[in-house]
C-alpha cells in the first residue's frame, strides 16, 4: 500500500467501481488505496512473484486447487478489507466471473520498502484471521529470506528461511526451495 492519494468509500462502491478503475486499489475499512501508484514494481519483485506462482500453481493443481498471481483479490473474514496478494492459492470452487476469493489456503506477499510494514503487520493480522488460511509467506526481494507463518493447533508459528533452505507447505503437500523463489534474481547470495 502506498501513501498516495486515498479516499473514503463504501464497500459496495469499491466493489462496483474496482473493475473499471484505471489502477488497482485495495480497500481497508472504508478507505481505498491505489497500488504501486504510477511507479509499478521492480524487476526482482516481478521475478520472485512469477517464480512463486509457477511453483505453487503446480502444487495447487495436484490438489485440485487454484493459484493466482497479483490480480485476484482476497476478502478478509469481516468483508471490510480487500487486498491483492502477490500470490494466492485457494481450494474454493472456481467461478469464471469471480473477482474476490474468500477462502485462501496460502497467501504470499513479496516485500518492498513501501509495503514491508503493512505486509508484516496489517496484512498479517487480516490474513491470519481467515479460517481457511494455512500458510502466509512474506518474501524479501533484497536478500534470500522468507518468513512463513504456519497455522498450528495452538495458533500461528513463524519460521524464517534463508540461504539454500527448503520450505515445507503442508497444506499443499509440497516443498518450495529458496532456489525456486529466487531463480534469475541477481545478485543473490546462496
Amino acid at each position: 500500500m502506498t501513501d498516495a492519494a486515498f479516499r473514503a468509500m463504501s464497500v459496495d462502491e469499491y466493489l462496483r467501481t474496482e473493475e473499471h478503475s484505471a489502477v488497482k486499489r485495495e480497500y481497508v475499512h472504508g478507505f481505498v488505496y491505489p497500488l504501486h501508484g504510477q511507479a509499478g514494481t521492480t524487476d526482482a519483485h516481478a521475478l520472485i512473484t512469477g517464480n512463486v506462482f509457477v511453483a505453487l500453481r503446480q502444487a495447487a493443481r495436484r490438489r485440485g486447487c487454484y493459484a493466482y498471481a497479483s490480480d485476484m483479490r482476497v476478502a478478509t473474514a469481516d468483508r471490510m478489507t480487500y487486498y491483492y496478494p502477490d500470490v494466492l492459492v485457494t481450494c474454493e470452487p472456481r467461478q469464471d466471473d469471480a473477482q474476490v476469493k474468500v477462502a485462501p489456503s496460502v497467501l504470499v506477499e513479496v516485500l518492498s520498502k513501501s509495503t514491508a510494514h503493512n505486509d508484516h503487520n496489517a496484512k498479517y493480522h487480516a490474513y491470519t484471521s481467515l479460517p481457511s488460511l494455512q500458510e502466509y509467506m512474506i518474501v524479501e526481494q533484497d536478500e534470500r529470506r522468507v518468513y512463513v507463518y504456519h497455522r498450528t493447533a495452538t495458533g500461528w508459528e513463524m519460521r524464517e528461511y534463508g540461504g539454500a533452505d527448503s520450505i515445507p507447505l503442508p497444506s499443499l503437500e509440497a516443498t518450495l526451495t529458496l532456489d525456486d523463489i529466487y531463480d534469475d534474481v541477481r545478485p543473490m547470495d546462496a
